[in-house]
């Protein structure tokens, strides 16, 4: 049986995921990032007490297929920013449409109505998560920041920051005022 997760958007999470279900003795076959698969179809009281589990820990469980859709795009998003910066470049509707077998003006369309925001919105605010992470552990220069996030010149990433923050990239370092905000948040 599998199971769609939302707000699962780094190890941590699946590790907090991973100890639910164990917690209620359903012994998941894997566990990734939104989606897990369990040995087994669960009862509607089982069904009941992880969704109340993982609710007291920031996850819900998603029923409908929209839902499943937009976490998905999400996930993709997400580990290409945060976790695979080799990739970032590759137009973001081709890599998304290779990923998910998907037209990316469905799911562009799709992700605006539901969301509120487009793709390309949340995956500039996603690489712009990461412009904070990676200048506050202050080991790269912000032209080495801005190659690693495919940007085309520090200006473009500047700009592009100072457009979502309100801060510029060195005004950020130097304050931090702006904490960093957890990938589901954003």
């Amino acid at each position: 049986m599998k199971l769609y997760i939302k707000n699962m958007v780094c190890n941590r999470c699946k590790m907090a995921v991973k100890t639910e279900l164990e917690k209620l003795h359903l012994h998941p076959v894997s566990v990734e990032l939104g989606e897990v698969e369990l040995e087994r179809e669960l009862t509607p009281g089982e069904k009941q007490q992880l969704e109340t589990g993982l609710n007291e820990l920031g996850f819900e469980l998603i029923d409908d297929k929209k839902s499943r859709m937009i976490e998905t795009i999400k996930k993709h998003i997400i580990q290409l920013v945060h976790q695979q910066d080799g990739e970032l470049k590759v137009n973001l509707s081709d890599y998304l449409s290779s990923r998910l077998h998907h037209d990316y003006n469905y799911m562009s369309n799709l992700f605006s109505e539901v969301e509120g925001t487009t793709i390309e919105k949340y995956f500039i605010h996603q690489k712009i998560e990461r412009v904070k992470e990676l200048l506050v552990y202050d080991e790269l220069s912000l032209s080495e920041i801005a190659f690693q996030l495919n940007y085309s010149s520090v200006a473009h990433l500047s700009n592009q920051f100072k457009k979502v923050t309100g801060f510029t990239p060195s005004h950020f370092k130097n304050i931090r005022a702006e904490k960093r905000k957890p990938l589901d948040m954003v």
